[in-house]
């Protein structure tokens, strides 16, 4: 009897608790948002608000960590996904060039600092130094994105910048792990031989995607079964995380490592739609519990120390990211725009420093300090980059020369892959630009993939699906879709989420050209007029009618069918403007 009472209370108690975390979330997400200060400090604020050394309405954070850290797991699951090989070789130069050396120079700076500036011993130096020289993937991409910036040549760099931080989170919490190790003697080979077993695991997984996991997702999308990708995907996740967590490595690494077995699928971007509001929601609430979880009676004992090292933080990686962006020719301005872009401590730091705790080479003040200092640091970043928004903007000329997107975002989303898809996207891609395709029909992916072509499987009639597939980066999306599926309602939203791109539409017939009259669309053709007309040309040719003749007869029937179209979308009846009918008493 009391188990049970002790259970509903539990219950309760957790139930209270979410209520309360969420709305805190929600408020301070929103105010932040309003403010243009970022989620991710709302997120931070609201837990220490709640949290039990501030109001104590929800309790210690720990349980909600617990839970939060699967955030962590899909964020790097969904990075995975991203590290297709083709799409590596192509930014190989900025990923593994520019990225490497800012981890490293920042890593190595920041060891130097701290060790410099404080008490801790060089091995706690060179775990923290490490962890700092990370940035926030959570709060930089969607400064870019909301921006419009991310194919800019600061958004690119930054873009293969964070991608390989968030690489290097396998190295490096192996890394921290045997710092650890290795301060507790005996052990201190394990965290060395963790490498080498995180290889040949790795390699096991990879072929297990390979044989196992593309054939059920073949037949997944052959059942047409949209919920069981929920499944298989998180499935996907949960088993790689919990097989590395049975060896000894980090749950990250699987799930990192279940995203790279489905990122060269025609799957990714289905799965990314799919798994994007259980990240979102999951990495709020770790968010909420790092901040649940600042030891604020440990700062306010060393106020000083924490402002001070926060603004050595953000110095040091400005100064260093401003000197690489200028190394790879980057002007001036756009190199001091991605060096205060890359200025904070990021989220990866938390998972970091949490790791250090496990293997002793960080204390929990220690680990408390420095959480606060990543904290203050992503508070300076949206207002550096306001206070420093004139000095940055280029000068007339300066920004007449931008580089091409490396594959990262495409020029244009072609949206159905059939025979009149194909044309389309054949010909977009002799004019080079960068073309995505999309289509929920497996056998046309699997034909399309003997010829070597990338199609990617998913619905294209999902505003999160044309999103994670680069629809707010394109300049063109073309529905080139069957039937009617196209709607008037539809194509509304798709304007109002993608502002920059302007709509191709593939229409059936004339009603369906009735019902979108009134979309904001740049282009619409119906499916069967141009091959008609064509055909029509080849008929009066082959009768030898002259050729001005013909040019004289296709704009005469031009000039008709659209002054009766017009005619039949402004009275919203198919029998307007039938005296138009050139057909009209001919036959019978």
């Amino acid at each position: 009897m009391e188990h049970g009472e002790a259970a509903a209370h539990s219950a309760h108690f957790a139930l209270e608790s979410g209520v309360v975390l969420l709305a805190a979330a929600l408020l301070f997400v929103i105010l932040f948002r309003k403010l243009g200060l970022g989620a991710t400090l709302g997120y931070l604020v609201a837990g220490a608000v709640v949290g039990p050394q501030a109001l104590d309405l929800a309790g210690g954070g720990e349980a909600t960590l617990s839970f939060g850290e699967l955030g962590i797991v899909l964020l790097l699951f969904v990075v995975g996904l991203e590290l297709a090989p083709s799409r590596l070789w192509r930014l190989r130069n900025a990923i593994f060039g520019l990225g490497l050396t800012q981890v490293v120079a920042c890593g190595l700076a920041l060891t130097a600092v701290i060790w410099l500036a404080s008490a801790y011993p060089m091995a706690t130096a060179l775990a923290v130094g490490l962890s700092l020289g990370l940035s926030s993937t959570a709060q930089v991409l969607p400064m870019l994105q909301s921006g419009g910036n991310l194919r800019t040549p600061v958004g690119e760099r930054a873009f293969s910048i964070l991608l390989f931080q968030d690489l290097s989170i396998i190295p490096l919490l192996a890394i921290v792990g045997a710092l650890g190790a290795q301060g507790a003697g005996a052990e201190g080979g394990l965290g060395w031989l963790q490498l080498p077993v995180a290889i040949g695991a790795t390699v096991g997984l990879v072929l297990a995607g390979r044989f196992l996991l593309r054939p059920l997702f073949r037949l997944i999308g052959r059942l047409g079964e949209r919920e069981m990708f929920v499944v298989a995907a998180l499935f996907a996740v949960v088993a790689s995380a919990a097989l590395m967590q049975a060896i000894g490595l980090s749950t990250a690494l699987g799930a990192f490592i279940a995203g790279v077995m489905l990122a060269d699928t025609p799957y990714r971007h289905e799965l990314e739609a799919d798994i994007e509001p259980f990240r979102s929601i999951l990495l709020g609430l770790f968010f909420v519990s790092v901040g649940m979880m600042l030891d604020l009676e440990a700062i306010a004992a060393q106020p000083l120390f924490v402002l001070g090292m926060a603004a050595l933080l953000v110095a040091t990686k400005t100064a260093i990211i401003t000197a690489l962006g200028m190394l790879v020719k980057l002007p001036w301005r756009s190199a001091l725009a991605l060096g205060l872009l890359l200025s904070q401590g990021g989220e990866f730091g938390f998972v970091l420093f949490a790791e250090g705790q496990r293997g002793g080479v960080i204390d929990a003040q220690t680990a408390s300090l420095f959480t606060a200092i990543v904290t203050l640091s992503m508070a300076t970043t949206p207002f550096l980059m306001m206070a420093t928004g004139r000095l940055r903007r280029p000068r007339t000329g300066d920004d007449q020369v931008r580089e091409g997107p490396e594959g990262e975002t495409p020029q244009a989303l072609v949206i159905g892959f059939g025979r009149f898809g194909q044309t389309v996207a054949q010909m977009l891609a002799t004019a080079g630009l960068d073309v995505t395709m999309i289509d929920k029909h497996v056998p046309q992916i699997d034909t399309a993939e003997e010829f070597g072509i990338k199609v990617f499987f998913g619905d294209g009639l999902r505003l999160d699906m044309l999103r994670q597939a680069g629809g707010g980066e394109a300049e063109l999306i073309c529905f080139c879709i069957d039937g009617k599926q196209l709607e008037a309602d539809f194509l509304a939203s798709v304007r109002e989420a993608f502002p920059r791109a302007a709509l191709f539409v593939r229409t059936y017939d004339r009603v369906h050209v009735m019902k979108l009259a009134g979309a904001d669309i740049a282009f619409q053709v119906r499916e069967l007029r141009e091959s008609a007309i064509a055909m029509g040309r080849a008929a009066l040719d082959h009768l030898d009618t002259d050729e001005s003749e013909i040019e004289r007869l296709e704009n005469d029937y031009r000039e008709n069918d659209m002054a009766r179209l017009q005619a039949q979308i402004e009275a919203g009846d198919l029998h307007a403007g039938k005296e138009r009918n050139i057909l009209r008493g001919r036959g019978g």
